[in-house]
């Protein structure tokens, strides 16, 4: 029997409410999913997917960023929940402060599961969670190496999340992961400043972008590896945007050929682009690889163009 009733995900943290709402399909048992979010939904669609099914199938339905929805949408909620189906598992998420708090107020008095999902700030959760997160791993980590996790990864929880992954894939079984490993892991990246283009890049970020480059460029990088790099993030890119949004990052990585983590972060770079945009990028990529493999006199200088061309190409709206 599928997980029934009402789950309300409070807390702006979407690492945390992702897992959240993962928890509760891994418990829907065959049920039939809906995923709907507030920016996309029309009058009559919250009703439509809350109505009684006429073969009694058990259903879950997922509903985010609840803070944003049009008053008359949230009166369908409400109206849901004061008589709710039996065979119906709602999980709705807010994700924290003053919009919305009078739907998320009726919703609290049917007294829902209430998961809390709020960002982490202190350093010292920071730490509580990468502990946390090894022990869900099933790895031991000394505190010397989450103290370095956190002082050089805190700032985004998914990036906190996926390093620790990665460690605990890289650092041999049965081992405690150490601040040498954790050392180790930083030098990788340093020497994967291609991507460090990529990214800054792909978020619109011209001058950094321009720095990395140079300091990529100072440090011995290929500028062929730099346009790989790019293409390579530019067709995560493509492939993520034209993927079901509803779906979970590990139910699209077999299909689109990338790992969860991948997904996650194309998703997050994804705004600001449109398929135009997009296209009108991978033209500009593509003559520079003729350029730098030899179409033009100054391999860096056309490096650097393509670099502000398509940074400045993302919408910051």
């Amino acid at each position: 029997m599928a997980l029934v009733g009402i789950t309300l995900i409070q807390g702006g943290e979407e690492l945390l409410a992702d897992r959240a709402i993962s928890n509760a399909l891994a418990q829907s048992n065959g049920a039939t999913i809906t995923h709907l979010s507030a920016d996309t939904l029309e009058l009559g669609q919250i009703t439509d997917a809350l109505a009684p099914s006429l073969f009694g199938d058990a259903r879950v339905v997922v509903i985010k960023e609840i803070q944003d929805l049009a008053s008359e949408l949230g009166d369908e909620i409400s109206e849901y929940i004061e008589n709710p189906d039996e065979g119906v598992h709602l999980v709705l998420w807010h994700k924290g402060g003053v919009k919305g708090k009078a739907l998320l107020e009726k919703i609290k008095k049917v007294k829902p599961t209430l998961i809390a999902a709020e960002a982490i700030k202190k350093e010292s959760d920071k730490a509580d969670f990468v502990r946390a997160e090894f022990a869900r791993l099933g790895r031991k980590v000394s505190g010397g190496a989450v103290t370095a996790i956190v002082g050089a990864l805190g700032s985004d929880m998914r990036e906190l999340s996926g390093v620790c992954s990665q460690l605990a894939s890289d650092v041999a079984a049965g081992a405690t992961i150490t601040e040498e490993d954790v050392a180790k892991f930083q030098q990788g990246r340093i020497e994967t400043t291609g991507f460090d283009v990529a990214d800054a890049v792909l978020e619109g970020k011209t001058d950094l972008a321009l720095v990395t480059l140079r300091q990529a460029l100072e440090t011995g990088v290929d500028p062929v590896m730099i346009i790989s790099a790019l293409a390579g993030s530019l067709r995560a890119l493509a492939k993520v945007s034209g993927a079901n949004r509803g779906s979970k990052s590990f139910e699209l990585a077999a299909s689109l050929g990338l790992s969860p983590w991948q997904i996650d972060k194309a998703r997050r770079q994804l705004t600001g682009w449109s398929p135009a945009t997009l296209a009108g990028a991978v033209v500009v990529l593509a003559q520079a690889d003729a350029d730098i493999k030899g179409a033009a006199s100054d391999p860096i200088y056309a490096l650097e163009r393509t670099v502000i061309s398509i940074s400045r190409s993302r919408s910051h709206s």
